[in-house]
């Protein structure tokens, strides 16, 4: 079994490794000079929209000068200054997606809700479709600074939600943002850790040496052909032999149910050479040392599931907590209302940003 998670994996959640993955057998180019999309108006989400909330869309720049955009989820009937979370992930995917779910309904639920494109994704900044450990980590800070300077939020009651690999990057702000009240992790991937060492652990150094000479040979081509070569998204067609959670992966992101139009995932996925930055790059090197409260979420059948009880033996302090849903999958997290617990999430956002 482990040999077929090696096999797909990396392919269908994070294509950017494809030194630990099947290809998929696309090999679209994107040009480094390509200028991102402009900001859609149109509700061109995978759920429905609620008439409970107002919704628009924002942009803000973090530190690097990087513009993201966001659409913005307001609470109607309410008064007073409110508390705010900020939504990213699954990682590959896009705010229109499962981020875009999670924040609608916390927003139904009292609070001005945040749901950004990560940096070089969706309708967020340039170049295209590639990833940085630490500017995925800062997106979050600066979703945070929005937040803070709205007249309609309570600037001491901010906390975030990061969805799949999204996870780690919000466990990683909450160890450096000490604005950040409360984190919740859902269905919690370590990017960093499964490109370093595979699933389970399970690479070896001259493994990761290999990954690393593809890689840096892949630098020059891109260089040299003016375009970074894409490393496909999840894996389509569907191979026969492919295990549970890959066909829960297409399920999402190749069907009507989650498809969009502007997810790497459901597209040509990430630069190849994104793979680079998290090689040398423990995104939870010092999630002990985080002071605020923290929610893990997982699936009771998740094949990720481990990364969030690890993550949990490192956390420190009774206001940390892991959920394990009974019965529920990885990608269960990313939309079924069923599963999710939202209920639960409502209640430690309350308690904790007090």
């Amino acid at each position: 079994m482990k040999t077929e998670i090696m096999k797909y994996a990396l392919a269908a959640c994070i294509a950017a490794l494809t030194a630990c993955t099947g290809a998929t057998g696309d090999n679209t180019k994107d040009d480094m000079n390509t200028t991102h999309p402009a900001l859609t108006q149109h509700w061109d989400k995978t759920f429905p929209q609620s008439d409970e909330v107002d919704h628009r869309k924002v942009t803000f720049r973090n530190r690097y000068g990087i513009t993201l955009a966001a659409d913005l989820y307001m609470p109607r009937n309410t008064a007073g200054r409110l508390p705010a979370i900020a939504v990213s992930g699954p990682f590959g995917a896009v705010k229109e997606q499962a981020s875009g779910l999670y924040a609608q309904t916390m927003a139904r639920r009292g609070f001005v809700t945040l749901a950004f494109d990560p940096s070089f994704t969706g309708e967020s900044g340039e170049p295209r479709y590639v990833a940085s450990p630490d500017i995925s980590t800062e997106d979050f800070s600066a979703a945070v600074d929005l937040l803070s300077t709205m007249p309609e939020v309570d600037p001491g009651r901010i906390g975030i939600i990061g969805i799949c690999g999204w996870g780690g990057f919000a466990l990683n702000a909450a160890a450096v943002d000490t604005r950040i009240r409360a984190t919740v992790a859902a269905t919690m991937y370590d990017i960093s850790r499964c490109t370093a060492n595979g699933y389970f652990d399970t690479m070896t150094s001259d493994e990761r040496y290999r990954m690393r000479r593809a890689l840096s040979a892949q630098r020059t081509e891109d260089y040299r052909n003016g375009a970074c070569e894409l490393a496909g998204g999840v894996v389509d067609p569907l191979p026969d032999d492919a295990p549970q959670f890959v066909r829960d992966y297409y399920a999402y992101y190749k069907t009507p149910r989650g498809y969009h139009e502007r997810s790497l995932n459901s597209n040509s996925g990430w630069n190849k050479t994104s793979a680079l930055s998290f090689l040398n790059a423990p995104i939870l090197a010092y999630s002990d040392e985080i002071r605020s409260a923290v929610l893990l979420i997982h699936g009771e059948k998740a094949h990720s599931r481990y990364f969030s009880e690890d993550a949990f033996k490192r956390l420190r302090g009774d206001n940390k907590h892991l959920s394990i849903i009974p019965g529920a999958s990885h990608v269960d997290l990313y939309d079924n209302t069923e599963a999710i617990p939202f209920d639960e999430m409502e209640r430690f956002f309350n308690e904790n940003m007090r």
